[in-house]
């Protein structure tokens, strides 16, 4: 290793500022893109930072602002497609607003392990923490707890002690049930998520308000897990039912499982039954047929996570996300149904 290459190595913000001949604060203030450094010395001192190879550590970027520019970052629930893209743009959107992330990535939601979890991030010196929460319990067991730091949660439901960014699930339900009472069908069943998450919550609720208005009947919902096996368990009982000529699924790898059981069971989608999912994962459009679903756009939900860390640290609840509507995206697995049906055994 060369000499200089040893210099890179160590330098320091305080090698940055002889360098410069400027303090050491006035290194972290330009480090932190702050007013009041004349455009001369800025230049001298991102001259000094080039040309000593200088990294600077959070440590030097908070000695002016007392910042650390560190979030911390909690997911709870299984690692599934929503949750787990939402953490990833998250984690983009922060790296472009020069902030590193700690994550805790937790299985099981009980409050004494989110509050510990929670805990171990502030003494981190975390400047805010981002919640994506699949389950109200997760909210419930950070609600009303003081941790000195914001909390912005991921959530389709509200608390009043937290800030929030969501996407409307109650509207992207109704999108999927107003394309299929569009189509004619006037028996939509739906095979619900888990009754401990947020979002199956409300994407029942869209469900039965859809069919509500158009007065149709809304039957008790089959709760699912969120997983293909549970999905083709209620595609047995739907198979069975000959009333219904629909199916709203609450996401799309429960879709899946519902079309593996209607096929096996000799009923075709769309020609028999009609089937929509949610979240619109990559494998929706190779399903047979092709997935019609409900698309999220996960992308975007990070980044009105990373949005409302800024409008938080800001101080400017104005610039808060306000929530996206999903999208409906139409594809074979749906069409009019047959009306003429033939009971099975007349």
């Amino acid at each position: 290793m060369s000499d200089r290459d040893d210099k890179a190595r160590v330098a320091t913000i305080f090698d940055v500022a002889r360098l410069a001949g400027v303090s050491h604060q006035t290194v972290s203030r330009v480090l932190n893109d702050l007013p009041n450094v004349r455009p001369a010395t800025r230049a001298r001192v991102e001259q000094a930072i080039k040309q000593l190879r200088y990294v600077p550590s959070p440590a030097a970027r908070a000695l002016v602002t007392r910042r650390t520019r560190t979030l911390g970052l909690i997911v709870t629930g299984a690692p599934d497609y929503g949750p787990s893209s939402t953490a990833l743009h998250f984690n983009e959107a922060a790296r472009d607003a020069r902030y590193s992330v700690i994550t805790a990535s937790m299985l099981e939601t009980d409050a004494p392990s989110l509050r510990s979890a929670a805990e171990l991030l502030v003494r981190q010196n975390v400047e805010a923490i981002v919640l994506i929460a699949a389950q109200r319990a997760a909210l419930d067991a950070l609600d009303g707890v003081e941790l000195g730091v914001p909390i912005i949660a991921v959530a389709s439901e509200d608390r009043g002690g937290m800030h929030r960014v969501w996407l409307d699930q109650y509207g992207g339900a109704r999108l999927a049930v107003e394309h299929l009472i569009g189509l004619g069908h006037r028996e939509i069943r739906h095979v619900s998520g888990p009754s401990a998450a947020m979002d199956a919550a409300e994407r029942i609720r869209g469900w039965s308000a859809a069919l509500g208005e158009h007065g149709l009947p809304a039957r008790e919902p089959l709760a699912g897990d969120w997983s293909p096996g549970s999905g083709y368990v209620h595609g047995r009982a739907l198979a069975r039912d000959l009333e219904a000529t629909a199916v709203f699924v609450a996401n799309d790898q429960m879709a899946l499982g519902v079309m593996h059981a209607l096929a096996e069971a000799g009923r075709s989608v769309p020609h028999d039954v009609s089937v929509v999912g949610f979240d619109d994962i990559p494998e929706a459009a190779y399903f047979a047929p092709p997935l019609t679903t409900v698309r999220q756009d996960f992308d975007a939900l990070g980044r009105d996570a990373m949005a409302g860390v800024l409008a938080v640290l800001g101080d400017d609840d104005r610039l808060m996300p306000t929530p996206t509507l999903p999208e409906l995206v139409v594809r074979a697995s749906t069409g009019a149904p047959i009306h003429d049906r033939v009971a099975v055994g007349s």
